[in-house]
């Protein structure tokens, strides 16, 4: 799927309704979508306790908060990224405080070029996030079928009297002969003898 063909959910948690606005002319439904738009810190966390969203665009401050600790939370859960806007004469501190958490800063006032230019930096962020995702997945998939195929070859040994090569082997035919994976031939033998 190319870049053009993705489409992200973002989260705007932002008390302005003139930046909201120029937001949400930057976001068109085709590539952002659910757009949800909360005015503080505490309604964010309740609209990302609902779902998680691929972007959440934080505009410090907000009436109940700065957001930098929120901003820093979200970072650190996985698939988000998360660009929080601050005002420019603390803009340096922030970025101090977030950096190391993943959080992109810009400084305010915005313009739309460069608002157009960090959504782009997000798009990349999320796609790198999303390939970590897909290997972090396919590792967990294999130690899962690790940990079966072990499982089941202690059931082999013990209720078969098999040695442990013998019983990696007769997995391992199971599946060639019957055109199943090891993980699969491995949970009918569970299934039989436990």
């Amino acid at each position: 799927m190319s870049l053009k063909e993705r489409v992200y959910s973002v989260l705007v948690v932002s008390a302005a309704k003139e930046l909201n606005t120029a937001l949400l002319t930057l976001l068109p439904g085709s590539h952002y979508s659910p757009v949800k738009t909360v005015t503080s810190v505490s309604a964010g966390r309740r609209a990302w306790s609902e779902r998680s969203y691929d972007y959440v665009l934080i505009n410090s401050p907000l009436p109940d908060d700065t957001g930098v600790r929120f901003a820093i939370d979200l970072s650190s859960s996985q698939g988000t990224v998360v660009l929080l806007f601050v005002k420019a004469e603390i803009h340096d501190d922030i970025l101090g405080k977030v950096v190391e958490h993943g959080v992109f800063t810009l400084s305010k006032p915005l313009s739309r070029s460069v608002l157009t230019t960090a959504l782009n930096w997000m798009a990349s962020a999320r796609e790198r996030l999303r390939k970590s995702e897909k290997k972090a997945l396919s590792f967990e998939e294999k130690m899962e079928e690790i940990r079966i195929v072990n499982r089941a070859k202690w059931l082999l040994i013990s209720e078969l009297k098999m040695e442990e090569p013998q019983a990696h082997r007769y997995i391992e035919k199971q599946a060639m002969d019957r055109c199943i994976s090891k993980k699969e031939a491995a949970q009918e033998i569970l299934k039989i003898y436990s």
